[in-house]
């Protein structure tokens, strides 16, 4: 087989994901060279430390101080941004390098999240490739999955795990019984949450990953600011334990979900069947579902983050590129990317859990009772384990199907009594 001319390619960031980069080129050249008919040759990269040993021989590469003279470097055919930020230099070196006909590969969820419709029209009206299989769930390929496996589908709705530190918390959690504050010092001192883990468990990472997750998918434009976040914080070992009790275990997901009045987009706590897909994935893993009309239900899982499967993705997406393969950024030509027509959580149709801390006295089921039926909110279940008069005790129920303006009412209304301890803990319940 005649080989073309190598696929000269420039590395901005070389990190876990960057230095994971070098590896897999270097280990697996040979092979990528057979699955392209082309050498993937890495010529010229950007990092903050030139004298760290990232294990692979760089001597003979260019090196930039600046990201941005590395994008347009006329001796590269394919900027990679490993770099990370929805701003500043991440975006101004992609900027750089679509401007001068450069290629981009990124893993950069948050750049995606707020500039991926301007930089997809940028990208397509110069007839280059943004690629970004890397920027949602790792080593997933649910980007390609959603864009070119499912393509022959109208999706119905997309729904998944998409941040491994919450659900390695959510995780722990469960299998040790101990509270959220605890695993979370845990996770840090292991190296799955930063030392601001913010991003993490207050749902942002995922609200990122959402955005662009919905816009391959239904084919419209990146709408961040649409995405309703909550994270984890309020998730105690009291609420695991009471899901499990119930059949449930709790996940902090994303879900894009096609209704009559437009496209819910969504990250918060949920609680999901046991035997479910998603329930069943633990740890660092991550997990997307793919509703499709004529395909149903994907399941795609498999690791969210690490250098190992993050490289995969990026490789994946500069593999694309040595064949000459391409594909609208999301899906459908730029210009075409609809508006997103957004459905607002308050009219979420479905089922929730609550848990109250009140005073065991007489009447106050009562209260509750009748301050629910007065927002026709129809309880499912109720569980109350034991009793200690004039003590504070857990009062925990499940509601039939309702919409969540009716139910945050009945929420703010029940708050408001004087048995009530401290502010409702509601979690969503989703029955994929």
């Amino acid at each position: 087989m005649s080989v073309a001319k190598p696929l000269r390619i420039g590395i901005a960031g070389l990190g876990t994901v960057g230095g994971g980069v070098l590896k897999l080129l270097a280990s697996h050249g040979e092979l990528l060279t057979q699955r392209t008919g082309r050498t993937l040759q890495v010529t010229a990269v950007s990092a903050r430390d030139a004298s760290r040993d990232r294990g692979v021989d760089l001597s003979s590469v260019r090196w930039y101080q600046d990201a941005a003279a590395l994008a347009v470097d006329p001796e590269i055919d394919v900027f990679v941004e490993l770099i990370g930020g929805s701003d500043g230099i991440a975006k101004r070196a992609v900027e750089a390098a679509i401007a001068a006909g450069k290629h981009v590969v990124t893993a950069n969820k948050a750049l995606l999240a707020h500039h991926g419709s301007a930089l997809a029209t940028a990208a397509e009206s110069a007839g280059l490739t943004l690629a970004f299989e890397a920027a949602v769930a790792g080593g997933i390929p649910a980007i390609k999955g959603l864009r070119e496996g499912l393509a022959g589908n109208n999706i119905r709705e997309v729904h998944g795990i998409l941040n491994g530190t919450c659900n390695y918390i959510l995780t722990e959690m469960r299998t040790t019984g101990r509270d959220f504050a605890d695993v979370l010092a845990d996770a840090q001192r292991l190296g799955y949450a930063e030392a601001d883990p913010s991003f993490d468990i207050d749902g942002v990472d995922a609200a990122h990953k959402l955005a662009v997750l919905t816009a391959v998918a239904f084919g419209t434009k990146v709408d961040f600011k649409s995405v309703h976040v909550e994270g984890i914080r309020h998730i105690s070992a009291l609420d695991i334990n009471y899901a499990q009790e119930l059949g449930y275990r709790i996940r902090l997901l994303g879900i894009a979900r096609r209704t009559e009045a437009g496209i819910e987009q969504r990250v918060h706590p949920c609680m999901v069947p046991t035997n479910s897909p998603i329930g069943a994935t633990d740890g660092v893993f991550n997990a997307v579902v793919a509703d499709g009309d004529f395909v149903d239900k994907v399941v795609l899982v498999g690791r969210g983050a690490g250098a190992g499967p993050t490289a995969s993705a990026v490789v994946a997406d500069l593999v694309d590129i040595a064949r000459g393969r391409s594909t609208p950024t999301f899906g459908v030509p730029a210009e075409q990317l609809a508006p997103l027509v957004s459905s607002p959580i308050s009219r979420r149709q479905g089922r929730y859990y609550v848990r109250l801390m009140v005073v065991d006295r007489p009447g106050v089921i009562a209260d509750i009772a009748a301050t629910l039926r007065d927002q026709h909110v129809s309880m499912e279940a109720f569980l109350q384990r034991g009793r200690s008069p004039g003590e504070a005790v857990p009062v925990v129920w499940t509601t039939h199907e309702t919409d969540e303006a009716a139910m945050q009412s009945a929420l703010a209304a029940i708050g408001a009594l004087d048995a009530v301890l401290e502010p409702p803990r509601m979690i969503r319940i989703e029955d994929f």
